[in-house]
């Protein structure tokens, strides 16, 4: 697997130069989680990106980072629950297709128990103005007004200095961690390190739409992005066939219209990124069933009004069902997980 592979699927690189050279040697690349709940299929962009790398040949790891999320208030801040969730979000990579035992899983307890660590982030922290911090808080999926205390500040400084300590040249996490990603490439010449290469993949909008998104609009993001805090709007990885069909067909989804449309992006960043054809049942008067084997196909048939809202929904929850299968069986037959799954779920039901 190559750079067109990395590539694909990915919204912004910076930079793609920048990639290519690292590609064509050994680097190593991370990610980092917040442990903070049930997994929604948004996850599954960045999981399946995190097996590309893998395929490409980089080194990659994965950091848990259970700290950051007791800052952030999830799971009410309890660490025990954190770390439990942490341990499942594994057991969803490896469900998920990741070979995990080519990645690096890495908690960030590891971390902030070397007094090093925290001179990199003290220095990072002199690097960078107050207002600077304040403007990349929305990493944590919060706007700028919602910080509600101090340790909120540290965030973006922890998560910048969490690349230069794992000693990683690329970093990967979806639009909405496009700011910490650039504080990194604007204070690592200050601090003697190199620029980290940052891949962002997409974010899945909630199945209640979304008008518009943009690069630069992040706080516009955190408003439509799919959310685990918004059940009805997100579909789980654990979600049974009655409720995966019961949410798609309660979801936006205008006839003509692929912007802002829940459910074709849906078919764009899951879908076909595992099947290579959609099946589509409809009535015969309407033109019988439809087998579509491209995204690029699909929108241009959508828009000319030639597939009604409906039977699109009724294929798209189909081949959800189909792809989320292998991990609600993982998760039923594996004890360990389900047991973690259904804490985490405690935690947010109780």
């Amino acid at each position: 697997m190559g750079l067109k592979e990395v590539l694909m699927g990915v919204e912004e690189v910076i930079t793609k130069e920048e990639l290519a050279e690292a590609l064509s040697e050994k680097t190593k690349g991370y990610i980092g989680f917040e442990p903070s709940g049930l997994v929604h299929i948004g996850w599954l962009i960045w999981a399946w990106k995190v097996q590309d790398l893998v395929e490409a040949g980089v080194d990659m790891t994965v950091l848990a980072a259970t700290w950051h999320a007791w800052i952030n208030d999830k799971l009410g801040g309890e660490m025990d629950r954190i770390k439990a969730c942490a341990r499942y979000v594994w057991h969803f990579l490896r469900a998920a297709g990741v070979d995990v035992s080519r990645i690096k899983f890495v908690d960030a307890e590891d971390l902030v128990r070397d007094p090093d660590y925290w001179r990199l982030v003290l220095k990072v922290a002199k690097s960078l103005t107050l207002a600077r911090v304040k403007r990349a808080t929305t990493i944590m999926g919060r706007k700028e007004v919602e910080v509600k205390d101090f340790s909120m500040l540290i965030y973006p400084c922890m998560q910048v200095a969490d690349i230069f300590y794992l000693d990683v040249t690329i970093c990967l996490g979806g639009m909405d961690q496009r700011r910490a990603h650039v504080l990194a490439r604007e204070v690592a010449p200050k601090l003697g390190y190199r620029k980290p290469i940052a891949i962002h993949t997409p974010l899945l909008i909630g199945l209640q739409g979304a008008q518009r998104m943009d690069v630069e609009g992040e706080e516009l993001m955190l408003d439509y992005k799919m959310s685990k805090s918004k059940p009805e709007t997100c579909i789980f990885v654990h979600d049974g066939p009655e409720e995966i069909k019961r949410k798609i067909r309660a979801a936006y989804c205008p006839p003509r219209i692929i912007e802002g449309n829940p459910v074709m992006e849906i078919a764009r960043l899951i879908v076909f990124r595992r099947m290579d054809t959609l099946h589509i049942e409809r009535p015969s008067k309407y033109g019988g069933p439809l087998d579509v084997e491209s995204f690029d196909e699909l929108a241009t048939i959508y828009s000319q009004g030639r597939l009604h809202p409906l039977d699109l929904k009724n294929a798209i929850a189909e081949a959800l069902i189909e792809i989320l299968s292998p991990i609600r069986r993982y998760f039923e037959e594996n004890r360990e997980a389900k047991e973690l799954a259904d804490l985490v779920k405690e935690k947010i039901t109780r």
